[in-house]
């Protein structure tokens, strides 16, 4: 097992170095999904929901939290990012949003945080614009899909439910 790049040999808390890191191509995938009563998803999708498109300020709201990742979690860099794509598919199920993200940049460290802060958000972004007809909604499955570039290599999730 890898140990933990964010503590130092004192077991304190650091920023890594990445200054001697080469600079390649990384990106990096997640998801997230969340679950509603299948009227409020039928408002959604039918565009009768009070508050206008939910889905597009859900997708502005993942872009935005994907570049802002660093101010929000601690010891993450400030990435410039090439690329942010979030798309929000209704579920089959008739009750839930399926949220996917990609985020991609060249740089000395990867965006995995990025892309899974980016699902969080459109995740937390559709919870707060539904919740004045829906409270019970729930999200869930908030997880790294695959990241590639950089020392380590390409890396996949197994499937859901592996």
């Amino acid at each position: 097992m890898s140990k933990l790049t964010h503590l130092d040999e004192k077991g304190e808390a650091r920023m890594v170095d990445v200054t001697a890191k080469d600079v390649t191509e990384r990106e990096a995938r997640a998801e997230a999904r969340i679950t509603m009563s299948p009227k409020t998803l039928e408002m959604i999708v039918e565009g009768q929901h009070p508050k206008g498109d939910v889905l597009a300020v859900a997708r502005i709201a993942g872009i935005m939290a994907a570049k802002k990742t660093h101010d929000l979690i601690p010891l993450c860099h400030s990435l410039n990012l090439t690329s942010v794509k979030v798309e929000l598919t209704p579920g089959e199920d008739g009750a839930s949003v399926h949220i996917a993200t990609f985020c991609k940049l060249s740089g000395q460290t990867g965006v995995e945080m990025e892309a899974l802060t980016a699902a969080s958000v459109a995740a937390l972004t559709l919870y707060d614009m539904c919740k004045a007809v829906d409270r019970g909604m729930v999200i869930d499955q908030v997880r790294l899909l695959e990241k590639k570039g950089g020392r380590s290599g390409h890396w996949s999730a197994p499937p859901s439910g592996a």
